[in-house]
């Protein structure tokens, strides 16, 4: 009940998100079903980091859930890669109303569930091989402990998890580089802040719902939380990429978007993969 009103207006905004996002140019839906060979970005790159803990045939055949997985051109992308019995939860109904839409149009069989993160494990009854969350995600939950437990509950033995996100150096930064203006650690409590547009192109189109409350969560919090719920941790990367144009200082690439050469190296993106051994 702590979070429950700001968890309630962050559900808002990203019910008026979903529907700027699903027209965007950025997640580009109808390019995406025209296409059934493609595969997001984010989900490409969040490949590069998990193949090396998979064997040799990848997802093809394993049970997957995708947390957070917003309008789910992501989840739709695992399916793609051969997962199974794939399911993508978020706490945004209008955004799985797309996810929905994106997924039947597409043929595909996905298991879609509203829910706070944070409590997945009691709100679906199957196991995985593997769980995924990526792109933005852990700063919308207040809190990591119960997330990490759920993710080892919901993992079959020998199943790997990874998360790959904004590196929390930025926010720190509030993504201005060079310049430290918030906590880097956890711990400081709620950040609240108003913000009128979105992350894709079509920025002309306000949201209404302008009040967003994010949570720090430092490297070492997601590694802690994850050990002392059980798992364990394979790999730890600080990467020099991110999805999206966080700020204007970043030139595309082919893995997303990088600093341009010359300038101090600084990691954009994190991540890290742990797996339940028993």
């Amino acid at each position: 009940m702590e979070y429950a009103e700001a968890l309630a207006l962050n559900r808002e905004n990203w019910d008026e998100r979903a529907d700027i996002h699903a027209r965007s140019q950025m997640y580009d839906v109808a390019g995406f079903l025209a296409d059934k060979t493609s595969i997001s970005s984010v989900v490409r790159n969040d490949l590069t980091v998990l193949e090396p803990h998979l064997p040799s045939s990848g997802v093809i055949g394993r049970s997957l859930l995708h947390l957070q997985c917003h309008i789910g051109t992501d989840t739709v992308s695992w399916a793609r890669l051969g997962a199974v019995e794939v399911t993508g939860l978020d706490l945004s109904p209008n955004s799985l109303r797309h996810a929905r839409r994106i997924a039947e149009a597409d043929g595909r069989s996905v298991t879609w569930v509203e829910g706070d993160a944070r409590f997945a494990s009691s709100l679906i009854d199957s196991r995985f091989e593997v769980i995924v969350t990526s792109a933005g995600t852990i700063v919308w939950l207040p809190e990591l402990s119960q997330w990490a437990r759920s993710i080892h509950d919901l993992l079959r033995p020998g199943g790997v998890f990874m998360i790959r996100d904004d590196h929390p150096i930025l926010a720190a930064m509030d993504f201005e580089l060079w310049t430290i203006s918030d906590d880097y650690l956890s711990g400081g409590g709620v950040r609240t802040y108003q913000n009128t547009d979105s992350y894709t192109e079509n920025k002309d189109v306000a949201i209404r719902q302008t009040t967003n409350h994010e949570w720090r969560h430092d490297l070492s919090e997601v590694v802690t939380a994850l050990l002392e719920a059980g798992l364990r941790i394979e790999a730890v990367h600080e990467l020099p990429y991110m999805d999206w144009q966080a700020f204007p200082d970043l030139v595309p690439d082919p893995s997303g978007w990088v600093l341009p050469e010359g300038v101090p190296r600084i990691p954009l993106n994190f991540a890290v993969v742990a797996r339940r051994t028993q």
